[in-house]
């Protein structure tokens, strides 16, 4: 599944762009509000494309929802300003319990990539 924003990113350099995984799009907004504050949804698809090194394409229909739903679960807070070019939005910032979310999903995800990596340095010979 490939996560895309038609209208800010152009066409032909959606080919380089690939799948955001599931269920990583919330920790990558949990970690880019604690490293760099509070920021509107258009910042957060935009500095997590950055962060890729633009080899990710973050879609509205998708970001939108993960922000809703982690802000029911309290793990972030918003509030109505006014963004760059002094037109509304709405600014999100990360909450204690959403630290605390962050951290324990950094861990789980720290544990997974280990046991990929495992599998990874896999050889024959370690079977022998």
């Amino acid at each position: 599944m490939l996560f895309s924003i038609t209208c800010w990113i152009p066409k032909e350099a959606m080919k380089d762009k690939t799948d955001v995984r599931q269920g990583t799009l919330a920790l990558m907004v949990l970690k880019t509000l604690d490293v760099l504050g509070p920021l509107h949804g258009y910042g957060i698809a935009r500095r997590i494309e950055q962060i890729s090194g633009d080899l990710l394409a973050v879609n509205q229909g998708t970001l939108y929802p993960v922000l809703l739903k982690l802000e029911q679960e309290g793990a972030i807070a918003s509030e109505w300003g006014a963004s760059e070019n002094n037109r509304k939005a709405r600014f999100y910032r990360l909450t204690r319990a959403g630290r605390k979310e962050l951290q324990s999903e950094t861990r789980d995800w720290q544990q997974t990539a280990d046991i990929i990596a495992r599998f990874f340095a896999l050889r024959a010979e370690d079977f022998e």
